[in-house]
Protein backbone atom coordinates (compact mmCIF):
# COMPACT_ATOMS: atom_id res chain seq x y z
CA UNK A 1 0.00 0.00 0.00
CA UNK A 2 2.67 2.34 1.02
CA UNK A 3 6.03 2.93 -1.49
CA UNK A 4 9.16 2.88 -0.90
CA UNK A 5 10.40 7.08 -0.84
CA UNK A 6 12.59 7.57 -3.64
CA UNK A 7 16.19 9.62 -3.35
CA UNK A 8 14.08 12.98 -4.60
CA UNK A 9 11.48 12.62 -1.99
CA UNK A 10 14.12 12.25 0.71
CA UNK A 11 16.32 15.03 -0.65
CA UNK A 12 13.05 17.39 -0.53
CA UNK A 13 12.54 15.86 3.07
CA UNK A 14 15.77 16.70 4.35
CA UNK A 15 16.33 19.71 2.69
CA UNK A 16 13.07 21.32 4.49
CA UNK A 17 14.21 19.79 7.87
CA UNK A 18 17.31 21.73 7.54
CA UNK A 19 15.48 25.15 6.81
CA UNK A 20 12.86 24.20 9.34
CA UNK A 21 15.61 23.71 12.30
CA UNK A 22 16.97 27.91 11.67
CA UNK A 23 13.36 28.61 12.67
CA UNK A 24 12.89 25.81 15.11
CA UNK A 25 15.97 25.77 16.99
CA UNK A 26 15.30 29.08 18.14
CA UNK A 27 11.37 28.54 19.44
CA UNK A 28 10.90 29.43 22.98
CA UNK A 29 10.70 26.14 25.52
CA UNK A 30 7.18 26.89 25.76
CA UNK A 31 6.72 27.17 22.36
CA UNK A 32 8.18 23.74 22.15
CA UNK A 33 6.20 22.84 24.87
CA UNK A 34 2.85 23.87 23.50
CA UNK A 35 4.00 22.36 20.69
CA UNK A 36 4.38 18.49 22.06
CA UNK A 37 0.98 19.39 23.99
CA UNK A 38 -0.94 19.61 20.85
CA UNK A 39 0.50 16.46 19.13
CA UNK A 40 -0.56 14.39 22.54
CA UNK A 41 -4.37 16.16 21.84
CA UNK A 42 -4.17 14.77 18.21
CA UNK A 43 -3.05 11.81 19.03
CA UNK A 44 -6.28 11.25 21.24
CA UNK A 45 -8.32 12.46 18.88
CA UNK A 46 -8.12 9.74 16.34
CA UNK A 47 -9.88 7.80 18.81
CA UNK A 48 -10.77 4.04 18.01
CA UNK A 49 -9.70 4.18 14.52
CA UNK A 50 -6.20 4.44 16.06
CA UNK A 51 -6.54 1.67 18.33
CA UNK A 52 -8.47 -0.46 15.23
CA UNK A 53 -6.15 0.22 13.02
CA UNK A 54 -2.56 -0.92 15.19
CA UNK A 55 -4.40 -3.69 16.22
CA UNK A 56 -5.05 -5.31 12.63
CA UNK A 57 -1.59 -4.34 11.85
CA UNK A 58 0.07 -5.60 14.92
CA UNK A 59 -2.21 -8.85 16.69
CA UNK A 60 -1.54 -6.55 20.06
CA UNK A 61 -4.88 -6.87 21.77
CA UNK A 62 -6.91 -3.82 22.54
CA UNK A 63 -6.02 -3.32 26.30
CA UNK A 64 -2.61 -3.16 25.72
CA UNK A 65 -3.10 -0.60 22.48
CA UNK A 66 -5.01 1.37 24.85
CA UNK A 67 -2.13 1.51 27.88
CA UNK A 68 -0.17 2.25 25.04
CA UNK A 69 -1.56 4.73 23.87
CA UNK A 70 -1.41 6.48 27.51
CA UNK A 71 2.18 5.70 27.60
CA UNK A 72 2.42 7.76 24.67
CA UNK A 73 0.45 10.74 25.28
CA UNK A 74 1.80 10.82 28.74
CA UNK A 75 5.37 10.93 27.52
CA UNK A 76 4.39 13.82 25.15
CA UNK A 77 3.07 16.19 28.22
CA UNK A 78 5.89 14.84 30.64
CA UNK A 79 8.58 15.76 28.42
CA UNK A 80 7.11 19.07 27.27
CA UNK A 81 7.15 20.05 30.89
CA UNK A 82 10.74 18.81 30.93
CA UNK A 83 11.54 21.03 28.64
CA UNK A 84 10.15 24.41 29.79
CA UNK A 85 11.63 23.22 32.83
CA UNK A 86 15.15 23.80 31.08
CA UNK A 87 17.28 21.75 33.72
CA UNK A 88 19.17 19.55 30.54
CA UNK A 89 19.88 22.61 29.30
CA UNK A 90 22.51 22.42 31.69
CA UNK A 91 23.22 26.18 31.75
CA UNK A 92 26.60 27.12 33.41
CA UNK A 93 27.65 30.72 34.26
CA UNK A 94 31.27 31.57 35.45
CA UNK A 95 31.23 35.45 35.48
CA UNK A 96 34.40 37.85 34.57
CA UNK A 97 37.50 38.34 37.39
CA UNK A 98 39.16 40.82 35.69
CA UNK A 99 41.66 41.69 38.50
CA UNK A 100 42.81 38.12 38.63
CA UNK A 101 46.57 37.06 36.50
CA UNK A 102 45.62 36.81 33.89
CA UNK A 103 42.69 38.53 34.05
CA UNK A 104 39.35 35.44 34.09
CA UNK A 105 37.10 35.96 31.30
CA UNK A 106 33.00 35.61 31.09
CA UNK A 107 31.95 31.94 29.93
CA UNK A 108 28.82 30.40 29.71
CA UNK A 109 27.69 27.37 28.64
CA UNK A 110 24.78 25.86 27.66
CA UNK A 111 23.04 22.84 25.51
CA UNK A 112 22.12 23.41 22.03
CA UNK A 113 20.30 21.50 19.38
CA UNK A 114 22.08 18.96 17.14
CA UNK A 115 19.99 19.58 14.27
CA UNK A 116 17.36 17.56 11.95
CA UNK A 117 16.93 13.90 13.44
CA UNK A 118 15.98 10.70 11.82
CA UNK A 119 14.43 8.20 14.18
CA UNK A 120 13.33 4.47 12.98
CA UNK A 121 9.96 3.30 14.49
CA UNK A 122 10.26 0.44 16.24
CA UNK A 123 7.99 -2.98 15.68
CA UNK A 124 6.84 -3.60 19.37
CA UNK A 125 5.44 -0.74 20.06
CA UNK A 126 3.59 1.16 17.40
CA UNK A 127 3.18 4.32 19.44
CA UNK A 128 5.35 4.35 22.34
CA UNK A 129 8.41 4.12 20.48
CA UNK A 130 7.36 5.09 17.44
CA UNK A 131 6.26 8.02 15.41
CA UNK A 132 5.11 10.42 18.36
CA UNK A 133 6.96 7.97 20.72
CA UNK A 134 10.00 8.93 23.03
CA UNK A 135 12.74 10.07 19.74
CA UNK A 136 10.36 12.07 18.57
CA UNK A 137 9.62 13.87 21.60
CA UNK A 138 13.01 14.23 23.49
CA UNK A 139 13.96 15.83 19.81
CA UNK A 140 11.34 18.01 19.56
CA UNK A 141 12.24 19.14 22.99
CA UNK A 142 15.50 19.83 22.52
CA UNK A 143 14.54 22.05 19.10
CA UNK A 144 15.36 19.14 16.56
CA UNK A 145 13.01 18.35 13.55
CA UNK A 146 12.05 15.08 13.42
CA UNK A 147 12.01 13.03 10.27
CA UNK A 148 10.08 9.45 10.85
CA UNK A 149 11.05 6.35 8.88
CA UNK A 150 7.39 4.54 9.23
CA UNK A 151 8.34 1.04 10.30
CA UNK A 152 7.19 -1.42 7.97
CA UNK A 153 4.45 -3.80 9.93
CA UNK A 154 2.73 -0.91 10.97
CA UNK A 155 2.49 1.47 7.95
CA UNK A 156 -0.95 2.84 8.17
CA UNK A 157 -1.01 2.70 12.24
CA UNK A 158 2.24 5.21 11.60
CA UNK A 159 0.52 7.40 8.98
CA UNK A 160 -2.16 7.78 11.00
CA UNK A 161 0.03 9.37 13.54
CA UNK A 162 1.77 11.32 11.53
CA UNK A 163 -0.53 13.08 9.68
CA UNK A 164 -2.13 13.84 13.50
CA UNK A 165 1.44 15.67 14.26
CA UNK A 166 1.12 17.52 10.77
CA UNK A 167 -1.84 19.13 12.20
CA UNK A 168 -0.01 20.27 15.63
CA UNK A 169 2.43 21.43 13.12
CA UNK A 170 0.06 23.45 11.58
CA UNK A 171 -1.54 24.63 14.54
CA UNK A 172 1.40 26.30 16.24
CA UNK A 173 2.71 27.87 13.11
CA UNK A 174 5.65 26.19 12.77
CA UNK A 175 7.41 25.15 8.98
CA UNK A 176 6.21 21.99 7.77
CA UNK A 177 9.59 20.72 8.08
CA UNK A 178 9.88 20.48 11.56
CA UNK A 179 8.15 16.59 10.98
CA UNK A 180 8.23 14.19 8.41
CA UNK A 181 7.04 11.23 7.50
CA UNK A 182 8.49 8.64 5.07
CA UNK A 183 7.96 4.84 3.83
CA UNK A 184 10.74 2.34 3.28
CA UNK A 185 10.85 -1.02 3.66
CA UNK A 186 14.13 -1.35 1.74
CA UNK A 187 17.09 -0.54 3.76
CA UNK A 188 17.67 1.74 0.47
CA UNK A 189 15.71 4.40 2.37
CA UNK A 190 16.81 3.89 5.91
CA UNK A 191 20.87 4.53 4.34
CA UNK A 192 19.57 7.45 2.44
CA UNK A 193 18.54 8.93 5.47
CA UNK A 194 21.34 7.85 7.94
CA UNK A 195 23.94 9.10 4.53
CA UNK A 196 22.32 12.44 4.22
CA UNK A 197 24.79 15.33 5.57
CA UNK A 198 21.66 16.96 6.66
CA UNK A 199 20.97 14.45 9.29
CA UNK A 200 22.68 15.24 12.49
CA UNK A 201 21.69 11.97 14.58
CA UNK A 202 19.55 8.73 14.44
CA UNK A 203 17.27 7.28 16.89
CA UNK A 204 16.55 3.72 16.62
CA UNK A 205 15.10 0.71 18.87
CA UNK A 206 15.08 -2.75 17.13
CA UNK A 207 17.09 -5.53 16.55
CA UNK A 208 21.20 -5.35 16.85
CA UNK A 209 21.63 -6.40 12.58
CA UNK A 210 19.40 -3.20 12.20
CA UNK A 211 20.81 -0.93 15.07
CA UNK A 212 24.55 -2.31 14.64
CA UNK A 213 24.03 -1.18 10.53
CA UNK A 214 22.48 2.02 11.11
CA UNK A 215 25.26 2.89 13.44
CA UNK A 216 28.30 1.13 10.22
CA UNK A 217 26.65 4.04 8.15
CA UNK A 218 26.92 6.70 10.39
CA UNK A 219 30.41 6.02 11.15
CA UNK A 220 31.18 5.97 7.35
CA UNK A 221 30.10 9.40 6.99
CA UNK A 222 32.51 12.28 5.96
CA UNK A 223 31.06 13.62 8.93
CA UNK A 224 30.33 10.71 11.61
CA UNK A 225 26.85 11.40 13.37
CA UNK A 226 25.48 9.66 16.53
CA UNK A 227 23.29 6.85 16.42
CA UNK A 228 21.10 6.08 19.94
CA UNK A 229 20.18 2.64 18.94
CA UNK A 230 18.98 0.42 21.35
CA UNK A 231 19.37 -2.97 20.12
CA UNK A 232 19.91 -6.59 21.51
CA UNK A 233 19.51 -7.60 25.98
CA UNK A 234 19.16 -10.90 27.33
CA UNK A 235 18.19 -9.29 30.75
CA UNK A 236 19.95 -11.53 33.47
CA UNK A 237 18.35 -12.74 36.44
CA UNK A 238 20.66 -13.88 39.53
CA UNK A 239 18.68 -16.20 42.08
CA UNK A 240 21.02 -15.87 45.03
CA UNK A 241 21.15 -19.10 47.51
CA UNK A 242 19.25 -17.23 50.65
CA UNK A 243 16.17 -16.03 48.55
CA UNK A 244 16.01 -18.95 46.46
CA UNK A 245 15.62 -21.22 49.77
CA UNK A 246 12.89 -18.99 51.15
CA UNK A 247 11.03 -18.24 48.04
CA UNK A 248 12.14 -20.70 45.20
CA UNK A 249 8.29 -21.76 44.02
CA UNK A 250 6.75 -17.99 44.33
CA UNK A 251 10.07 -16.86 42.51
CA UNK A 252 9.52 -19.05 39.69
CA UNK A 253 5.83 -18.33 39.28
CA UNK A 254 6.80 -14.44 39.13
CA UNK A 255 9.42 -15.07 36.44
CA UNK A 256 7.36 -17.08 34.27
CA UNK A 257 4.50 -14.06 34.15
CA UNK A 258 7.59 -12.24 32.98
CA UNK A 259 8.95 -14.12 30.24
CA UNK A 260 5.59 -15.01 28.84
CA UNK A 261 4.10 -11.49 29.08
CA UNK A 262 2.72 -9.47 25.72
CA UNK A 263 4.36 -13.08 23.76
CA UNK A 264 7.88 -12.48 25.19
CA UNK A 265 7.95 -9.03 22.90
CA UNK A 266 9.45 -6.93 25.16
CA UNK A 267 13.21 -5.82 25.06
CA UNK A 268 13.72 -6.31 28.64
CA UNK A 269 12.28 -9.47 28.82
CA UNK A 270 14.23 -12.20 31.35
CA UNK A 271 15.98 -14.14 28.93
CA UNK A 272 18.41 -15.84 31.16
CA UNK A 273 18.20 -16.98 34.65
CA UNK A 274 21.18 -18.05 36.95
CA UNK A 275 21.55 -19.90 40.05
CA UNK A 276 23.60 -22.55 41.89
CA UNK A 277 22.63 -26.38 41.43
CA UNK A 278 20.97 -27.78 44.18
CA UNK A 279 17.28 -28.82 45.99
CA UNK A 280 16.81 -25.19 45.93
CA UNK A 281 17.00 -24.30 42.54
CA UNK A 282 14.89 -28.01 41.68
CA UNK A 283 12.22 -26.89 43.41
CA UNK A 284 12.36 -23.69 41.68
CA UNK A 285 12.98 -25.22 38.14
CA UNK A 286 10.10 -27.64 39.06
CA UNK A 287 7.50 -24.66 39.60
CA UNK A 288 8.47 -22.45 36.73
CA UNK A 289 8.52 -25.58 34.29
CA UNK A 290 5.12 -26.30 35.75
CA UNK A 291 4.21 -22.31 34.94
CA UNK A 292 5.27 -22.42 31.37
CA UNK A 293 3.18 -25.77 30.16
CA UNK A 294 0.12 -23.97 31.44
CA UNK A 295 0.80 -20.87 29.48
CA UNK A 296 -0.94 -20.18 26.40
CA UNK A 297 0.96 -19.47 22.96
CA UNK A 298 0.63 -15.44 21.69
CA UNK A 299 0.22 -14.01 18.74
CA UNK A 300 3.09 -12.17 17.81
CA UNK A 301 3.30 -8.70 16.15
CA UNK A 302 4.29 -10.15 12.52
CA UNK A 303 5.30 -13.23 10.39
CA UNK A 304 8.81 -12.02 10.44
CA UNK A 305 9.01 -11.72 14.42
CA UNK A 306 7.23 -15.26 14.54
CA UNK A 307 9.93 -16.71 12.30
CA UNK A 308 12.60 -15.50 13.89
CA UNK A 309 11.78 -16.35 16.85
CA UNK A 310 11.02 -19.98 16.15
CA UNK A 311 14.70 -20.02 14.30
CA UNK A 312 16.67 -18.53 17.24
CA UNK A 313 14.90 -20.77 19.86
CA UNK A 314 15.54 -24.16 17.84
CA UNK A 315 18.88 -23.00 17.42
CA UNK A 316 19.19 -22.78 20.86
CA UNK A 317 18.16 -25.90 21.87
CA UNK A 318 19.61 -27.11 19.26
CA UNK A 319 23.28 -26.78 20.94
CA UNK A 320 24.96 -28.99 22.88
CA UNK A 321 24.24 -29.31 26.85
CA UNK A 322 21.17 -27.54 26.28
CA UNK A 323 18.00 -29.36 27.82
CA UNK A 324 14.54 -28.80 27.23
CA UNK A 325 12.93 -28.03 30.38
CA UNK A 326 9.65 -27.06 29.55
CA UNK A 327 7.42 -26.10 26.57
CA UNK A 328 3.79 -24.66 26.75
CA UNK A 329 1.21 -27.59 26.76
CA UNK A 330 -0.87 -25.87 24.17
CA UNK A 331 -0.14 -26.03 20.22
CA UNK A 332 0.60 -22.55 18.78
CA UNK A 333 -1.25 -21.35 15.81
CA UNK A 334 -0.32 -19.39 12.78
CA UNK A 335 2.11 -16.14 14.28
CA UNK A 336 1.70 -17.85 17.62
CA UNK A 337 4.76 -17.91 19.90
CA UNK A 338 5.09 -21.33 22.35
CA UNK A 339 6.67 -20.34 25.38
CA UNK A 340 9.74 -22.58 26.35
CA UNK A 341 12.25 -22.76 29.09
CA UNK A 342 15.83 -24.12 28.86
CA UNK A 343 19.03 -25.36 31.13
CA UNK A 344 22.27 -25.03 30.50
CA UNK A 345 25.79 -25.76 32.26
CA UNK A 346 27.57 -22.40 33.36
CA UNK A 347 30.19 -23.95 31.86
CA UNK A 348 28.63 -24.59 28.63
CA UNK A 349 27.13 -21.53 28.36
CA UNK A 350 30.43 -19.74 28.76
CA UNK A 351 32.38 -21.66 26.49
CA UNK A 352 29.38 -21.33 23.64
CA UNK A 353 28.57 -17.60 21.89
CA UNK A 354 25.55 -18.51 20.39
CA UNK A 355 24.12 -19.05 24.11
CA UNK A 356 24.19 -15.37 24.44
CA UNK A 357 22.51 -14.32 21.82
CA UNK A 358 19.28 -12.76 22.35
CA UNK A 359 15.78 -15.09 21.30
CA UNK A 360 13.04 -12.48 20.79
CA UNK A 361 10.35 -14.12 22.30
CA UNK A 362 8.88 -15.93 25.45
CA UNK A 363 12.12 -18.30 26.12
CA UNK A 364 14.45 -18.31 28.70
CA UNK A 365 17.43 -20.15 29.74
CA UNK A 366 18.90 -21.20 33.33
CA UNK A 367 22.47 -21.50 33.71
CA UNK A 368 23.20 -23.88 36.37
CA UNK A 369 26.12 -23.17 38.63
CA UNK A 370 28.23 -24.98 40.84
CA UNK A 371 29.00 -22.40 42.83
CA UNK A 372 28.72 -18.53 43.82
CA UNK A 373 32.28 -18.16 42.43
CA UNK A 374 31.18 -19.71 39.25
CA UNK A 375 28.14 -16.80 39.00
CA UNK A 376 30.16 -14.03 39.47
CA UNK A 377 32.57 -16.01 36.88
CA UNK A 378 29.03 -15.75 34.52
CA UNK A 379 28.50 -11.91 35.69
CA UNK A 380 32.23 -11.10 34.44
CA UNK A 381 32.14 -12.55 31.09
CA UNK A 382 28.01 -11.32 30.59
CA UNK A 383 27.99 -8.48 27.18
CA UNK A 384 26.32 -5.23 27.93
CA UNK A 385 22.26 -5.38 28.78
CA UNK A 386 19.81 -3.26 29.84
CA UNK A 387 18.37 -4.78 32.46
CA UNK A 388 20.03 -7.08 35.40
CA UNK A 389 18.40 -8.24 38.50
CA UNK A 390 18.76 -9.80 41.59
CA UNK A 391 17.12 -12.14 43.74
CA UNK A 392 18.57 -11.61 46.80
CA UNK A 393 18.31 -10.80 50.79
CA UNK A 394 20.30 -8.64 52.92
CA UNK A 395 22.76 -10.98 53.53
CA UNK A 396 22.91 -11.75 50.23
CA UNK A 397 24.05 -8.82 49.80
CA UNK A 398 26.61 -8.33 52.24
CA UNK A 399 27.95 -11.71 51.33
CA UNK A 400 28.30 -11.62 47.39
CA UNK A 401 29.82 -7.93 46.58
CA UNK A 402 32.17 -9.04 44.13
CA UNK A 403 29.01 -10.12 42.32
CA UNK A 404 26.98 -7.36 43.15
CA UNK A 405 29.97 -5.23 41.44
CA UNK A 406 30.16 -7.64 38.27
CA UNK A 407 26.69 -7.14 37.56
CA UNK A 408 26.41 -3.30 37.61
CA UNK A 409 29.63 -2.99 35.45
CA UNK A 410 27.13 -4.67 32.39
CA UNK A 411 24.03 -3.29 32.94
CA UNK A 412 22.00 -0.15 32.76
CA UNK A 413 18.51 -0.31 34.67
CA UNK A 414 19.59 -2.92 38.55
CA UNK A 415 16.86 -4.22 39.64
CA UNK A 416 16.94 -5.66 43.33
CA UNK A 417 13.97 -8.10 44.21
CA UNK A 418 11.49 -7.74 40.73
CA UNK A 419 11.51 -8.66 37.63
CA UNK A 420 12.92 -6.50 34.60
CA UNK A 421 9.49 -6.21 32.80
CA UNK A 422 7.71 -2.40 32.92
CA UNK A 423 10.06 0.77 31.96
CA UNK A 424 8.36 3.30 34.26
CA UNK A 425 8.53 6.42 32.36
CA UNK A 426 10.36 9.07 35.10
CA UNK A 427 13.76 11.24 35.01
CA UNK A 428 15.08 8.50 37.21
CA UNK A 429 14.50 5.62 34.63
CA UNK A 430 17.82 4.34 32.42
CA UNK A 431 16.93 2.97 29.46
CA UNK A 432 20.04 2.03 27.86
CA UNK A 433 23.22 -0.02 28.62
CA UNK A 434 26.41 -1.37 27.25
CA UNK A 435 27.53 -2.37 23.88
CA UNK A 436 25.78 -4.35 22.70
CA UNK A 437 22.29 -3.47 24.45
CA UNK A 438 22.58 0.26 23.10
CA UNK A 439 25.26 1.87 21.12
CA UNK A 440 26.13 4.66 23.69
CA UNK A 441 25.58 3.53 27.49
CA UNK A 442 26.11 7.28 28.79
CA UNK A 443 21.91 7.83 27.35
CA UNK A 444 19.29 6.69 28.18
CA UNK A 445 15.72 6.47 25.60
CA UNK A 446 13.46 6.40 28.45
CA UNK A 447 12.89 9.71 30.66
CA UNK A 448 13.43 13.34 30.35
CA UNK A 449 17.33 13.16 30.63
CA UNK A 450 16.63 11.71 26.76
CA UNK A 451 16.49 14.83 25.43
CA UNK A 452 20.44 15.05 26.38
CA UNK A 453 21.39 12.91 23.49
CA UNK A 454 19.95 15.33 20.78
CA UNK A 455 22.19 18.42 22.01
CA UNK A 456 26.09 19.86 22.40
CA UNK A 457 27.63 22.02 24.91
CA UNK A 458 28.07 25.38 23.36
CA UNK A 459 30.31 27.72 25.50
CA UNK A 460 29.65 31.69 24.76
CA UNK A 461 32.48 33.81 26.31
CA UNK A 462 33.15 38.03 26.38
CA UNK A 463 29.47 38.18 24.96
CA UNK A 464 27.62 40.92 25.50
CA UNK A 465 24.41 40.15 27.84
CA UNK A 466 21.68 41.25 25.62
CA UNK A 467 23.08 39.15 22.50
CA UNK A 468 23.43 36.21 24.62
CA UNK A 469 20.51 33.18 24.81
CA UNK A 470 17.95 33.45 27.50
CA UNK A 471 19.27 30.60 29.22
CA UNK A 472 22.65 32.62 30.24
CA UNK A 473 21.40 36.39 30.75
CA UNK A 474 21.89 37.99 33.80
CA UNK A 475 17.69 38.81 34.29
CA UNK A 476 17.18 34.65 33.95
CA UNK A 477 13.94 35.57 31.64
CA UNK A 478 13.21 31.57 31.46
CA UNK A 479 13.45 31.24 35.22
CA UNK A 480 15.40 28.25 35.31
CA UNK A 481 17.86 26.84 37.08
CA UNK A 482 21.34 27.44 36.80
CA UNK A 483 25.06 26.98 37.70
CA UNK A 484 26.84 30.61 38.56
CA UNK A 485 30.20 30.28 39.62
CA UNK A 486 29.32 26.91 40.72
CA UNK A 487 26.56 27.72 42.95
CA UNK A 488 23.09 26.17 41.80
CA UNK A 489 20.70 29.24 41.47
CA UNK A 490 17.29 30.42 40.41
CA UNK A 491 18.38 33.93 41.06
CA UNK A 492 18.95 36.72 38.65
CA UNK A 493 22.57 38.08 38.21
CA UNK A 494 23.83 41.57 39.19
CA UNK A 495 25.57 43.34 36.50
Amino acid sequence: MFRDAIAKEIEEVMGNARNAFAIYSKTTLRARAGFMRAIARQVMLLGDELLITAGAETNLPGARLQGERGRTVFQLDAYADACERGDWLEARIDTAAPGKVPPKPDIRKMMVPLGPVVVFGASNFPFAFSTAGGDTATALAAGCPVIVKAHPAHAKTSTLVAEAIKIAVAECGLPDGVFAHVHGASFDVGAALVKHPYTKAVGFTGSYAGGKQLFDWAGQRKSPIPVFAEMSSINPVFLLPEQLKTRAEELAKQLAVSVTLGAGQFCTNPGLIIAVEGEDLTRFVKTMAAEIRLAVPATMLHEGISNHYSESKEQALAQPGVTLVAASDADPGQQQARPVIAAVTAETFLANPVLHREVFGPYSLIIKCRDLEQMTVVAEQMEGQLTATLMATDADMNNNGPLVDAVQHFCGRFILNGVPTGVEVCLSMQHGGPFPSTTDSRFTSVGADAIKRFVRPVAFQNWNNHLLPDALKNENPLGIWRTVNDVLSKEPLTS
